[in-house]
């Protein structure tokens, strides 16, 4: 069937559901959370658009989100730390639900290092009922959250970032001049955390607690896609 200009437009003015994160990393999106991505979304213009986010060497933009004790937290907040490890995380995706011990354990030995973990949903809860605010409080709570668990409400913070993935890592380090990027990507190399054989977070914050850059100082990320809708994106474009 010949497909017209018109009709594609048509199709791809009706979806609504879009599934924000770019390509898979060195693991496939885990499909037992019954989650796809169907052509029309995959081609979406704006899909793509999202992806460009800050880069190592950016100077990342401060944000004043809710944490889930119903206290605002900013980076300029935690004014003793050296920098802080933003991790893009949400409830139901299996990869997130399998790193939380990993950064519950992280958290706990680089927060008096002057590095804490920060972490923040940035999934719209009208599009995954499971992701709401309501379920990330009883999410910190049985998973016994050492860290701020943020919500972007109005989905306006993980664009800036560039954030694709649900974990997507973004390290910063205050300088005189604000919140530097210097670490992007992925929590180590394996969602199985007996099968880890490359720890990137760890080491990039070891080699900046050494005096160092890292290295590799971005690696691809990995998990389940960022969960919005068109509006949501175009309006941050």
């Amino acid at each position: 069937m010949k497909i017209t200009a018109k009709v594609l437009s048509l199709v791809l003015a009706g979806g609504l559901l879009v599934s924000c994160g770019g390509g898979e990393g060195p693991q496939v999106e885990d499909q037992s959370n019954n989650e796809t991505t169907t052509a029309v979304e995959e081609k979406a213009p704006e899909a793509e658009k999202v992806a460009m986010g800050y880069q190592v060497g950016d100077m990342a933009e401060d944000f004043e989100l809710k944490n889930v004790d119903g206290e605002m937290v900013s980076l300029a907040s935690m004014a003793e730390a050296k920098g802080q490890v933003i991790v893009f995380t949400c409830n139901h995706c299996p990869y997130s639900i399998a790193y939380e011990k990993r950064l519950v354990e992280l958290d706990k030995k680089y927060k008096a290092l002057g590095y804490p973990v920060v972490a923040i949903n940035p999934n719209d809860p009208e599009l995954v009922p499971e992701d709401s605010f309501e379920k990330m409080v009883e999410r910190s709570e049985s998973a016994g959250f050492t860290f701020p668990y943020l919500i972007d409400e109005g989905q306006d913070v993980f664009p800036k970032y560039g954030a694709t993935k649900t974990p997507h890592v973004f390290v910063v380090q205050k300088t005189d001049a604000g919140h530097k990027v210097v670490y992007t990507g992925a929590i180590d190399d394996s969602k199985d955390e007996a099968e880890v054989s490359e720890t990137y977070l760890t080491d990039a914050l070891d080699a900046l607690i050494a005096g160092e850059e890292p290295n590799p100082s971005a690696t691809k990320e990995f998990g389940c896609g960022v969960k919005c809708t068109d509006k949501a994106k175009l309006k941050k474009m």
